[in-house]
């Protein structure tokens, strides 16, 4: 990232930046080529370990940095995107040239200044509260690590599905559809609830760029109650984006008038 920053501070606003990566995919696909079946596999699941499970354990990143400075690590391509958001740019155009994945880039912003980007198994996202206040929601990882700064990426590529749920999301890892189903992810949140930032019902808490999807009327509505784990979503099954605004509308009307009556009813 320290790279990606001092370019951006070079780089006037509108200003093209060109780059080019190996992606863990592509890695794969490499050591796969350059050995028999059976020895790439060896070879990749041992890089694996090293270069891409062991930067994220809190007790080996350390050993990790001081023996390779952080050097030829293996990330996703959804990762280094992530990263490039981070840092202030957009991407105008991706084409995979001979195993490499070329980037062509542009300055839109200025630098992120989170100072803890997801990174373990464990996160913290960055959500509206009551009142508007601030709050870190916890869940288990289920997308790759810097998914959150491609939401309006993906978004604008792929727009909504069915359920309100963003259309081919490509953040989400395999084992992540699977933590998803299972509702496995869910489960740290209720440390949220203990702490008093959550209640056991009530409307989600969003990202700050899924907020600014609802009308102005909506977005002040859903700052004078709590969110919740359950989301009145799982009562009444709306299927557009629409029907999810309206399906909390009525949710949070009722709430206001006979807040516990509404919640047990929902619940």
């Amino acid at each position: 990232n320290y790279y990606f920053i001092r370019v951006n501070q070079m780089l006037e606003p509108g200003g093209v930046f060109i780059c080019k990566g190996q992606t863990i995919t592509e890695r794969k696909h490499d050591y796969f080529r350059r050995f028999t079946p059976y020895l790439g596999r060896i070879v990749y699941f041992g890089d694996f370990l090293f270069r891409r499970v062991m930067p994220k354990l809190p007790v080996l990143q350390g050993w990790y940095f001081a023996l390779t400075r952080g050097r030829n690590r293996a990330l996703s391509e959804t990762e280094i995107m992530g990263r490039f958001y981070f840092c202030g740019f957009e991407l105008i155009h991706k084409r995979e040239i001979d195993g490499i994945m070329h980037f062509i880039l542009r300055k839109s912003a200025e630098p992120r200044e989170d100072m803890n980007p997801t990174y373990g198994p464990l996160i913290r996202l960055k959500r509206k509260g009551l009142n508007g206040k601030t709050i870190y929601v916890k869940k288990f990882r289920t997308m790759h690590p810097y998914s959150e700064y491609l939401q309006a990426y993906v978004h604008a590529t792929n727009d909504l599905q069915e359920g309100g749920k963003f259309k081919d999301d490509f953040r989400i890892t395999s084992w992540g559809k699977i933590m998803r189903k299972l509702w496995i992810d869910e489960l740290p949140q209720f440390l949220n609830f203990f702490a008093g930032e959550l209640s056991l019902v009530g409307v989600r808490a969003l990202s700050e760029h899924y907020y600014s999807l609802y009308p102005p009327d909506m977005q002040e509505l859903r700052l004078k109650v709590k969110p919740g784990l359950l989301p009145p979503f799982y009562a009444d099954m709306p299927r557009t984006f629409e029907e999810i605004v309206e399906s909390e509308r009525s949710y949070l009307m009722q709430k206001m008038e006979k807040p516990f009556r509404t919640d047990w009813k929902y619940f």
